[in-house]
């Protein structure tokens, strides 16, 4: 079998078993939860199987959608280090995905700024803005006829 197949082969089985894993935390029936993910009931018992030779991989990944599961999929030249792994985000309640980082992170600022006076308010406001300005310049293309520093040096 080709790396590109057995890669393909170890995603399979991946998906399949966090699709297997959200499943069975779930307490549903199997025909409960495959009405809910909208796949036909013998399919998902392939699934909690891990009979998915059959399955493509679209069909798979779709059905992790539909469970509401964020998948990271890892691959390398060794087929055997590929897998799909539950990424560290949730749902929010309009339907975005968020992270616990990103969100205690939110958190920690609006707790930070809500302590601050307004002076110190309007200091952070200007320094953010020249931050982000120093950003900008840095990231422009340098115009015709300059040299940056260390080039050609």
């Amino acid at each position: 079998m080709s790396p590109e197949l057995a890669t393909i082969e170890a995603w399979r089985a991946a998906v399949a078993l966090q699709i297997a894993r959200h499943v069975a935390r779930g307490g549903q029936t199997q025909a409960a939860a495959a009405r809910q993910l909208c796949i036909p009931q013998p399919t998902l018992r392939k699934v909690m199987r891990g009979k998915v030779a059959t399955l493509s991989l679209e069909l798979l990944l779709r059905i992790a959608v539909r469970a509401r599961l964020s998948l990271d999929l890892q691959m390398s030249a060794n087929p055997a280090e590929a897998g799909a792994y539950l990424a560290t985000t949730t749902w929010d309640k309009s339907g975005r995905l968020r992270s616990r980082v990103s969100r205690e992170t939110r958190s920690a600022l609006v707790d930070s700024v809500r302590a601050m006076s307004p002076a110190e308010r309007l200091e952070a406001y200007v320094r953010h803005n020249e931050f982000v300005a120093a950003l900008y310049s840095a990231g422009r293309k340098p115009q015709a006829g300059s040299r940056r520093p260390g080039r050609n040096d």
